[in-house]
C-alpha cells in the first residue's frame, strides 16, 4: 500500500478491523482520492482529502456532520470513522443515477434535500457563493495565477442574485449535486454523498445546483419544485430556482479556476471552468434572466 492510504488503514484495523488485501482506487473524483477497503469483513469507502482542500470553502467537521445526519435520514451511507486526513463511509452496492432519470421524475432527489433542509442539524460553517468569489480570486492570485475573463462578469452576477435574493433563511445544503453525487442502492433507494461542501446555506442553491448539473429542462425543474414544496411553484420559486443555476455556474467556474492552482489530480481544471462560465454567460445573456431577477426580488 502507498504511504498516504496505507497510514490510514494503519490507523483504521484497531477500530474496524483488520484489512484484506489491498485497498483499491475509486475512479471519478476530482477533488479528493477514494479507496475501497475491506476491514473485519465489511467494506467501506476511505476519503483521503486532496492537496490544500480547505481553500475550496470545505470544513471537514460540517462534513461528518451532515453525512452522520443524512445517514440517520437514511439518504446517505453511514460513517464508520473519521478523523484528520481521512473520513470512512461504509460501501454500498449501487448503481450510479443517470441525469435522464432525475430529470425525468425528481421526486425522491427532491423529498431527500427537503428532508435534509428541514431536519438536519446547523451545520459550523456558512455557504454562500457571493462569500466565496473574492476569497477564490485572492488564492489564485496569491499563487500565481491569473483570474480568466469571465471573473468579473462571475463576480457581478453574483452580486446581482444576491441582491435579487439575499441569504435571509439558511438551512443545511448539500452543496454539491453533481450527478456522481447520486447514487441507487440495490433497493432502488435515492442516496446522496460527497457531503464536503455541506453547509448553512440557501435551499433554493440545492434545487438550482441540482438542476444546473443535470441538464434539467423546464418541465423537470417545475416538478423538482412541486415535489419539493409540496405544491405547485409560484412564479417567485420558479424564478429562485433559475437564478441558483446561474450561481452554481459562477461556484463551478471559479472553483475549476482554483483547483487549477491548487491541485495535483490529473484534471482539465481549466477547460472544467471554461465550460461553466460559457455557459453563465449564455445564462445572463437570455431575456429570462432579467426577469427571473425582477421575479425573485422581495
Amino acid at each position: 500500500m502507498s504511504g498516504g492510504i496505507g497510514q490510514i488503514i494503519a490507523k483504521l484495523e484497531p477500530l474496524l478491523g483488520p484489512c484484506a488485501g489491498a485497498p483499491a482506487p475509486l475512479d471519478g473524483g476530482i477533488t479528493n482520492r477514494n479507496f475501497r477497503a475491506r476491514l473485519g469483513g465489511a467494506d467501506y469507502v476511505v476519503r483521503l482529502p486532496g492537496k490544500d482542500t480547505a481553500l475550496l470553502g470545505i470544513d471537514r467537521t460540517a462534513e461528518r456532520i451532515a453525512n452522520e445526519a443524512a445517514a440517520a435520514l437514511a439518504i446517505a451511507p453511514s460513517v464508520a470513522a473519521a478523523g484528520d486526513g481521512y473520513l470512512v463511509t461504509k460501501f454500498i452496492e449501487c448503481r450510479p443515477v443517470v441525469a435522464t432519470e432525475l430529470a425525468e421524475d425528481p421526486a425522491d432527489v427532491a423529498r431527500a434535500l427537503r428532508a435534509f433542509h428541514d431536519h438536519g442539524p446547523p451545520l459550523p460553517t456558512r455557504f454562500w457563493v457571493p462569500e466565496l468569489v473574492d476569497d477564490y480570486a485572492t488564492i489564485v492570485l496569491e499563487r500565481g495565477g491569473s483570474l480568466p475573463d469571465g471573473y468579473e462578469h462571475a463576480r457581478r452576477t453574483a452580486g446581482r442574485i444576491a441582491e435579487a435574493r439575499p441569504l435571509a433563511v439558511r438551512v443545511p445544503c448539500h452543496n454539491d449535486l453533481l450527478t456522481a453525487n447520486l447514487i441507487r442502492d440495490r433497493d432502488g433507494r435515492l442516496l446522496l454523498v460527497d457531503w464536503e461542501y455541506a453547509g448553512m446555506g440557501d435551499p433554493f442553491f440545492d434545487l438550482g445546483n441540482l438542476s444546473v448539473n443535470n441538464d434539467f429542462d423546464e418541465r423537470a425543474d417545475r416538478l423538482l419544485l412541486s415535489a419539493y414544496l409540496g405544491c405547485p411553484a409560484d412564479a417567485g420559486a420558479v424564478a429562485s430556482l433559475h437564478l441558483m443555476r446561474a450561481m452554481s455556474d459562477v461556484r463551478e467556474a471559479l472553483w475549476g479556476v482554483v483547483q487549477g492552482s491548487i491541485s495535483e489530480l490529473d484534471f482539465d481544471f481549466g477547460a472544467y471552468a471554461e465550460k461553466h462560465f460559457a455557459r453563465l454567460h449564455a445564462t445572463t445573456s437570455d431575456p429570462r434572466f432579467e426577469e427571473s431577477l425582477r421575479a425573485a426580488s422581495p
